[in-house]
């Protein structure tokens, strides 16, 4: 590297910056040579010139250099003085701000003192040091290009696959050729043009001054429009003899005539030149409609492709096999917000605010057909003059690899492309339309529309995604098969749907019919002023053209000018030609052919994009999902609200009670009631056979007193009493014994039953909420539950085998015989007695110590029985009906007492004193039986005992005992169980009859705790909806 000397204290108040030559140099040697003898620089100096460091850009001798100029170089400017400043610092670049790097060389400082033999030297390290940064730029440079090239060709094949493909406008476009044809024809056009001579305008302008009002005065004599576009004619007065010419010459004629389009021919080519342009005018015409078919069958290709890649992709399968996991769609999504909010009701009145597009327009106007073309499959009812839609209906339209329809309330899928399926669904099995008999099914008698709602799913490849309801008709006449509130519940019904600000109204305008006898237009205006949220269709226009043509009237209503009512966007619609059994693409193809044809469309009544269904779906598609995006948020805020509020609410109100809805309620008590009817399987055989038995003497006990024991008792000897009682239980046993006993056991199986629900009451973990629901289960199951038709005959031959069975074979038989005789005979005795204590009244201590006393009837009852016990006891063997003298005795004695009775009042007493003293003298016999068993055996002979009473108490208790097992067994092994499955059946029943659950399970706990779950869901469904939502955009 070059040494330098220093230079010290140079000072300079300006640095030059430019291309310098040799006189530069020389200065710079004077100044140095200065600058080295007195070390600083004086103050007369305002300014000192360096030489940059690359001086020289070779290597070159002294001579060289000396006889050829020097190769001018760029200094730098500085207008700061520049103190204490030193060759070294100048070299380095150290210098004060706002100057440059520049230094002095090491050979002009020794040129100072030994002169520029050492200059060559430093040239040519500039030279080399020159070579080596230029070289490293140019290295920088190729680097640069070649990665720049890569990125930029990987950035246009990135935009290449971002845009469309646009080959298919080559058909539409001219080639270079005609377009180079064309050109050349507008450059000889252009050289064939020649303006006027100079000069001629200026002084033609005074006299077309004169001539200008003139020539405006006659200007009812010329067609001004046709001075513009056919010229003016030369039988007339024309331009230029306004000019003061009364023929232009050729030169002029030619160069402005063209310029001004006028035509020097005659009149007679007028009318040629008219009819030539209106057939060019049509012709035009034509191809732009050809063009926009061609446009518009170019994007039922694309969209047909990309039908077909959706199903492809839908349907597509992974690497292993199975099947992608299909996501829900954002529309399906929507629809079940729409489903939860459809059925809730919240006592802080949350409103629904959620769109959904509300189709309203009135009866026959083709509203149901305007959703079929939406919808893409015609499903739905349809009548000629008759209402068909009853009830509102609520189309969910959805993306599927398959074009299918379902109701919400059926598992079952309708294949729409199949005509089969549609016939189906259009006509039913039974005739009729599946959506029909839904509607039939939802009206209430009596009524013609209902408010219930039909929700539907229809998908398909490439279906406008949104949410359709179609309302039913709005009418102007109730005729007589209607309710006479027809038209009022129609238009409360169809408002309701539209008081919903974010509601989308499809106005469906009949365009055959005079706009005047318009009914929808009015309510749609009252329901939305300002048309924020309309859409107007106006349908069967091919009839509007053929029937009632008028351009400016059909313009005024798609231009919103002849109705009152404002809308957004204004369509015109063919829904079909009459034929109901025409396909969807029939109908699609005879609307293209009707706009393509129409007059309408060519006088530019109609514009390209208000035409036919597929613009106008899009257009409300596109409005849905705007005003989805703009609300949903808005009603996801209300509902957390209103979950807030609820849940402050159970807090404060319910603070240790978990929340259960309804169904949680249901679930906990069908689990407590079935396990109740498990733990019938904890009752003992000895438990069942003892209940049957007492149930079974408490329902037959009074038949066996009345019809067996008692009149058989009347026997005059044991023979007569034997036979009495073989014929009265062999008619009992095979008529009526049977029946009773099943009525037992199946009285005896719900009492048990019945007992484990109470005993459950008493338990500290009892819901006095499912007390209700317990009774009614238990009810129910009841009056289903039927005994075992088989039971009755199999009880019928053992009863009868077991009552001809007289024989009792051992001591403890006779026993066990006498002991019932004497328990059943004691509790006869006590009924008996209480009964006729009942009609006697208080006795002596009663009446001293309870302070009572008897009426009147009460000393008639016991005159009565006294005279009848005097009867009872002059002849022990009396019979057990009283005898008419015996009556009238009775009766004389009582008169004589001062009582005074009829014979009926006689009989009713005698009927319980006669069995009081029948069951006393019974009793001591049974008790005198007690050890007779002995003497049973030897046959009663010659003892004065008789105890066949005996022998028809223990066959009655071997009977009872038999039936009891059977009856048992019966339960154990079916009716139990029987019993279980009708229960659970009931259960069933109520989980799927909600309005039967909502009786059962009442209270303000449950509603709440309903509530909560509702909001709740649709919450969560909301915030699902609204993420999902946000990852789309």
């Amino acid at each position: 590297m070059p040494r330098y000397r220093k230079v010290t204290m140079l000072k300079a108040r300006l640095v030059l910056n430019g291309h310098f030559g040799p006189l530069c140099e020389v200065c710079l040697k004077k100044a140095a040579e200065r600058s080295v003898q007195n070390g600083s620089v004086t103050n007369t100096q305002r300014s000192l010139a360096v030489i940059p460091r690359y001086y020289s850009v070779s290597q070159q001798s002294q001579q060289q250099r000396s006889t050829r100029p020097l190769q001018p170089h760029i200094l730098n400017v500085s207008r700061y003085p520049l103190t204490g400043l030193t060759i070294r610092e100048l070299h380095t670049g150290i210098l004060p701000s706002g100057s440059m790097n520049f230094l002095i060389p090491r050979p002009w400082v020794a040129q100072i003192g030994a002169g520029a033999s050492t200059r060559s030297a430093g040239n040519v390290a500039r030279v080399i040091t020159s070579i080596g940064r230029f070289l490293k730029v140019r290295y920088f440079m190729l680097v640069g290009a070649i990665g720049g090239g890569a990125v930029a060709s990987q950035k246009m094949d990135a935009l290449k696959e971002i845009f469309l493909d646009l080959s298919w406008t080559k058909e539409y476009l001219p080639d270079s050729e005609q377009m180079d044809k064309f050109m050349q024809s507008l450059k000889e056009a252009r050289k064939s043009l020649s303006l006027p001579e100079k000069g001629w305008m200026k002084s033609k302008v005074d006299h077309f001054k004169k001539k200008q009002e003139e020539w405006l005065n006659n200007k009812s004599k010329l067609d001004l429009s046709a001075v513009l576009t056919e010229g003016i004619p030369q039988t007339q007065t024309g331009a230029f003899h306004l000019m003061g010419s009364s023929e232009p010459d050729t030169s002029t004629q030619k160069g402005v005539l063209p310029l001004l389009g006028m035509s020097d021919k005659g009149g007679s080519d007028d009318k040629k030149q008219t009819k030539d342009q209106q057939k060019r005018l049509e012709e035009t015409r034509d191809e732009m409609i050809q063009i926009q078919i061609r446009y518009q069958k170019e994007i039922d290709r694309l969209e047909k492709e990309n039908k077909d890649l959706k199903r492809n992709l839908l349907l597509k399968e992974s690497k292993g096999g199975r099947k992608r996991v299909m996501k829900k769609s954002l529309i399906d999504m929507y629809s079940e917000v729409l489903d939860e909010l459809a059925v809730y009701d919240s006592s802080y009145n949350t409103q629904d605010n959620l769109p959904r597009v509300v189709v309203v327009g009135d009866q026959s106007s083709g509203k149901t057909s305007v959703l079929e073309m939406i919808a893409r499959a015609r499903i739905f009812p349809r009548g000629s003059g008759e209402m068909m839609t009853r009830s509102p209906v609520k189309v969910t339209l959805s993306e599927g690899p398959y074009h299918v329809a379902q109701f919400k309330d059926s598992t079952r899928e309708f294949d729409l492309t199949k005509e089969s399926e549609v016939k189906t669904i259009r006509f039913g099995s039974v005739k009729k339309k599946e959506v029909e008999l839904r509607m039939k099914a939802s009206v209430q008698e009596g009524q013609t529309v209902s408010p219930e709602c039909i929700a539907m799913t229809v998908k398909g490849p490439s279906l406008p995604r949104m949410v359709l309801v179609d309302l039913p008709g709005i009418i102007s006449t109730v005729t007589n098969e209607m309710a006479p509130d027809t038209k009022e519940s129609i238009r409360h019904l169809v408002r309701s749907y539209m008081e919903n600000p974010n509601s989308i109204v499809l106005c469906i305008q009949d365009g055959s019919l005079d706009a005047e006898r318009s009914n929808v237009t009015d309510l749609v205006s009252q329901m939305d002023p300002t048309g924020r949220r309309t859409i107007f269709v106006l349908t069967k226009v091919d009839l509007a053209e053929n029937n009632l043509y008028n351009p400016d009237r059909i313009k005024s209503i798609l231009e919103g000018r002849l109705f009152p009512m404002k809308a957004l966007g204004y369509f015109a619609v063919v829904t079909g030609r009459g034929n109901q059994n025409d396909s969807i693409q029939t109908i699609k193809d005879y609307e293209e052919t009707f706009f393509r044809n129409s007059r309408l469309f060519k006088e530019g009544v109609l514009k390209p994009t208000q035409m036919n269904t597929q613009n106008m779906s899009m257009a409300v598609s596109e409005l849905f999902w705007k005003m989805v995006k703009e609300s949903v948020e808005q009603q996801a805020d209300a509902f957390k609200a209103t979950r807030f509020n609820l849940e402050t609410e159970w807090k404060n109100t319910f603070p240790r009670i978990r929340e259960l809805d309804r169904d949680e309620l249901f679930d906990k008590a069908r689990g407590e009631i079935l396990d109740e009817i498990i733990n019938l399987s904890q009752v003992t055989p000895k438990e069942w056979e003892d209940a049957f038995t007492q149930r079974l003497w408490d329902k037959a006990s009074t038949h066996f007193f009345e019809n067996i024991y008692l009149p058989a008792a009347q026997s005059p000897n044991s023979g007569t009493f034997n036979t009495t009682v073989d014929i009265r239980l062999k008619q009992w046993a095979d008529s009526v014994l049977p029946r009773k006993c099943v009525e037992v056991g199946w009285d005896t199986l719900h009492d048990e039953f019945l007992k484990f629900v109470e005993r459950d009451k008493k338990s500290k973990s009892h819901e006095e909420l499912f007390d209700q629901l317990k009774q009614t289960v238990i009810e129910t199951s009841k009056s289903k539950h039927m005994w075992d038709s088989k039971a009755e005959d199999s009880l019928r031959v053992i009863q009868v085998n077991t009552l001809e069975d007289r024989s009792v074979s051992d001591k403890q038989q006779w026993d066990s015989a006498i002991r019932f005789m004497e328990e059943s005979i004691r509790s006869r005795l006590n009924q008996t007695e209480a009964k006729l204590k009942e009609m006697t009244g208080p006795g002596t201590r009663e009446q001293w110590l309870h302070w009572k006393h008897r009426t009147t009837d009460h000393k008639n009852r016991v005159a009565t029985k006294e005279e009848l016990q005097k009867i009872l006891a002059s002849d022990k063997a009396h019979k057990s009906v009283i005898a008419p003298d015996e009556l009238t005795t009775v009766r004389r004695n009582l008169q004589t007492q001062g009582v005074d009775v009829d014979n009926e009042f006689i009989k009713e007493t005698w009927y319980h004193v006669y069995r009081e003293t029948f069951m006393k003298k019974a009793l001591s016999q049974a008790q005198d039986c007690r050890k007779g068993f002995y003497y049973y055996q030897k046959g009663f002979q010659d003892t004065g005992l008789d105890c066949h009473d005996v022998v028809l108490f223990w066959r009655l208790q071997r009977m009872l005992q038999v039936t009891s097992n059977a009856l048992r067994q019966q339960v154990m092994n079916n009716e139990a169980r029987r019993l279980e499955r009708i229960i659970k059946d009931v259960l069933d029943d109520f989980v799927d009859n909600k309005e039967v659950l909502s009786k059962l399970l009442t209270g303000r706990r449950v509603q709440l705790a309903e509530e909560l779950k509702k909001v709740r869901q649709i919450q969560e469904k909301l915030e699902e909806f609204i993420n999902a939502l946000n990852k789309e955009k």
